[in-house]
């Protein structure tokens, strides 16, 4: 796709989300652009709906709420996306959606991929990491195993990911930076908001040294949904979630119950086992081990590691001679 036809996509795809957002989710509306390869070609559609005994039962615009009953002008959509585009690109604000080739190939495999995502930073298609998460008030013995966690994987050459939350994820930032890694943080707010406003020196940095993602508009503030939205994501970056504290109703639930529906393995602190009903609940489920010290993660890596190249030795042995995976 030449940059001019992904910038019409892009305009179309937001005036899609202007229009369409409130009553249908943005996920769903990504992926009808993704099965359609085209943007334009769903907002035409959502713009000027066709009533016809021809039109596929399933037809969105059959049963949506927001669906217009008389068409819209399409060019004023189209030229008010335009607009809001353009003032974005003007503010130094930068964006990838779905049909660019930057958009973080690790996002596109998870469960409500947003369609579009504001970044600050660094963007890398090949960026393997390992969210390392936890509780809002850690406690002592949390802080190091995170600190601990983040020393071991930049040695590994991986990135740490991580929610920019004070407590763990700060700590797991913190220690990334300070030892020469990389790091990402995804945050519940716009692209150009601070939150905790305790962590902006600390969000500057990352941004300059690391990335910086949200999957919000400019100028959103922080929500109570925002932040389950935010952990979805956390989740589906990385190739495994070390979850290092957590409460009974912690937020860091909501982490590892969506790694597990992205399928991507759950470490679990024995203290996170010990002090909560649901970790205990995981215990035993493909996919999820319990470790004591940051050292049982590197192992538990390595195990993952050795697994995934197994299985691509077998799969590879399966597939006929010059098949594409």
């Amino acid at each position: 796709m030449d940059q001019r036809t992904l910038r019409d996509e892009n305009v179309a795809l937001l005036a899609l989300l202007q229009g369409y957002g409130k009553n249908r989710s943005w996920s769903a509306l990504a992926g009808e652009c993704l099965l359609e390869g085209s943007a334009m070609s769903v907002l035409n559609r959502y713009a000027n709906p066709q009533r016809s005994d021809t039109e596929p039962i399933f037809q969105p615009s059959l049963f949506d709420d927001d669906a217009p009953t008389e068409p819209v002008n399409l060019t004023d959509m189209l030229n008010t996306a335009a607009r809001q585009w353009n003032e974005w690109q003007q503010q130094g604000l930068q964006a990838v959606t779905i049909f660019d080739d930057d958009y973080p190939t690790p996002i596109r495999s998870v469960i409500d991929a947003p369609p579009l995502l504001f970044y600050r930073g660094t963007l890398r298609q090949d960026d393997p990491g390992v969210s390392v998460v936890g509780s809002r008030n850690c406690t002592p013995e949390g802080m190091a195993f995170a600190r601990e966690t983040a020393r071991l994987l930049v040695s590994r050459g991986l990135t740490v990911i991580a929610g920019l939350a004070k407590g763990i994820d700060t700590f797991a930032h913190q220690t990334a930076l300070q030892e020469g890694g990389r790091t990402v943080a995804f945050i519940g707010t716009g692209i150009d908001r601070y939150y905790p406003k305790t962590n902006q020196e600390l969000q500057d940095e990352i941004a300059d040294k690391g990335l910086v993602l949200s999957q919000f508009l400019p100028g959103s503030p922080a929500t109570r949904f925002s932040f389950p939205m935010r952990n979805a994501l956390i989740s589906g970056y990385g190739i495994a979630s070390v979850i290092v504290e957590a409460s009974e109703r912690s937020g860091t639930r909501i982490q590892a119950r969506q790694a597990m529906r992205h399928g991507r393995p759950i470490i679990l602190r024995d203290a996170v086992v010990e002090n909560t009903k649901w970790a205990k609940e995981y215990v035993g489920k493909p996919g999820v081990f319990v470790v004591s010290s940051p050292a049982e993660v590197g192992r538990t890596l390595d195990t993952l590691e050795q697994s995934e190249q197994y299985l691509d030795n077998v799969i590879n042995q399966l597939l006929p001679d010059g098949a594409v995976r």
